[in-house]
This record gives structure tokens, C-alpha cells and sequence, in this order.
């Protein structure tokens, strides 16, 4: 049995579509929108409504870690715009790229920059969405938790603590745990690039302790200071930015 796992795809939809080659099944750990490409300033849904200029200009704010600055000027920009239906219209604009990219069959979980409640509408039937719930591939029970924690940069499907460890808690015992973020562990989660430390979860990794799955798949952290590690049992493993490598993660058995 093979399964490619990646994550943050981030509107690579030509690299998604070859991701399935060769394996038997896709995991998708979310984080399908382009908001705002780090790396290139003029990708993402920003700088298509308010220009390289200005992208170039949140992100050094955001880097500098000024968030108040940076939410600041966010507002200036947006108040001419109607913010939600110009999101929504782009991110649609994006699913209806990168949906159809998805072989069969495909399990995916949400992103922190995604947007759950339109998932339904372009998901084909041999994409099966999961957050807070198991599947079984190739005899094997993979469970999924989907989203990320509360941050300054407020994206769209941060949650609370709480709640994120009640969908942790509801997945239960499984061979391979698969969540957008990593477990709050330093090395799993300090990006080298934006340097800085990302939010990672400390329920995860109580349950990675508790119940020992074999795997713990990842993304989130673009540049990771530690991409793999173990924790007791289980073997972590940061799968990977995909819209930058343009490569999946294999998981053999």
C-alpha cells in the first residue's frame, strides 16, 4: 500500500494534479488557498485586489511581527472593498482550480486559511472530507483533525483550544494522525524563514503520548527547523510545503 500525504498546496494546482501518481490514495492536509505568497509578492488573492506594492508592504510588517501595524494598514486597504464577498469570490475562484486536481480517491482536512463551508460545493465524490473524524485506507485507521489555533494573524479557520482538543479527543486511537498543524514541540515548530515560532498544539502532542499512533503527519510550518522526529512511538514528520516543492510525502506499508 502507498499513500501520498501533502499540505499546504497553496494554489499549486498543476503539481496536485500529479500528486496521486503511483499511490493508492491521496491525503490532503489542507491549506488550499493562496492568500499571500511569502516568497513571491505577487501571488495570492491580496496583491490581486490591492497590488505587489502593498503585499510587499503587509508582509514586512507581519515579518517584523508588528501585527497591529499590519491589521492597521489591512484596514485602510479594505475599507473601499467589500471584504467578505471579494474573499469569497477569489477563494472560490481557487477551490474551482484545485478541486478537480484531486485524484480518487482523496481524504483531506481543512487548513487554517480555508474556508470549510464551501468545501461541500467542490468536493467530487472521490474526495472524502474529514475533520475530527477516522477512515480506514488500505487496513489502516488514519484519523484527521483539521484547522489550526488562534493567532495575531486571525485566518479563517482558527479555532479555540478547546474545541480543537475535543475533535483531537473524538478521533481516538488510530495508526497515522493526520492534522494541519504540528504538535507544540519547539524544533516541529519554528519556521527558519519567517522566524518565528507558529502555534502547534498541545493536545496533539499529549494524545501522540497517550496514544501512541505510528505517524504524525503534518504541515503548517513552511520552513521547519526540524522537518522529522520521534515522540516515543510515533515517527513526526512535517510532510512538506507543497506549493513550493511540488513533491508528496510516501507512506508505505
Amino acid at each position: 500500500m502507498r499513500v501520498h500525504v501533502v499540505s499546504d498546496v497553496h494554489g499549486n494546482s498543476t503539481d496536485l494534479a500529479r500528486a496521486g501518481e503511483g499511490a493508492d490514495a491521496l491525503v490532503c492536509l489542507g491549506d488550499l488557498v493562496l492568500f499571500l505568497d511569502y516568497a513571491d509578492h505577487s501571488r495570492g488573492i491580496f496583491p490581486d485586489l490591492f497590488g505587489r506594492g502593498n503585499a510587499d508592504r503587509l508582509v514586512e510588517l507581519r515579518t517584523a511581527r508588528r501585527f497591529d501595524e499590519a491589521r492597521a494598514f489591512g484596514a485602510e486597504l479594505w475599507a473601499g472593498v467589500d471584504r467578505r464577498p471579494a474573499i469569497e469570490q477569489a477563494v472560490r475562484k481557487q477551490y474551482a482550480e484545485m478541486f478537480p486536481a484531486f485524484p480518487t480517491p482523496t481524504y483531506a482536512t481543512y487548513g487554517n486559511v480555508d474556508i470549510p463551508q464551501l468545501w461541500s460545493e467542490y468536493a467530487g465524490p472521490g474526495t472524502t472530507v474529514l475533520d475530527g473524524q477516522r477512515a480506514e485506507i488500505g487496513g489502516r485507521v488514519f484519523g484527521f483533525v483539521g484547522g489550526g489555533l488562534r493567532t495575531p494573524m486571525r485566518t479563517p479557520y482558527e479555532i479555540d483550544d478547546e474545541e480543537y482538543a475535543a475533535k483531537i479527543e473524538a478521533v481516538g486511537e488510530v495508526d497515522v494522525l493526520c492534522t494541519h498543524i504540528p504538535p507544540e514541540v519547539p524544533e516541529l515548530v519554528y519556521d527558519t524563514v519567517a522566524r518565528r515560532f507558529e502555534r502547534g498544539s498541545r493536545a496533539l502532542l499529549d494524545a501522540i503520548r497517550r496514544t501512541r499512533p505510528r505517524y504524525s503527519l503534518f504541515g503548517h510550518v513552511h520552513q521547519p527547523l526540524t522537518r522529522r522526529m520521534r515522540i516515543g512511538a510515533t515517527e513526526c514528520v512535517n510532510v512538506g510545503h507543497f506549493a513550493r516543492g511540488g513533491r508528496p510525502w510516501a507512506l508505505e506499508w
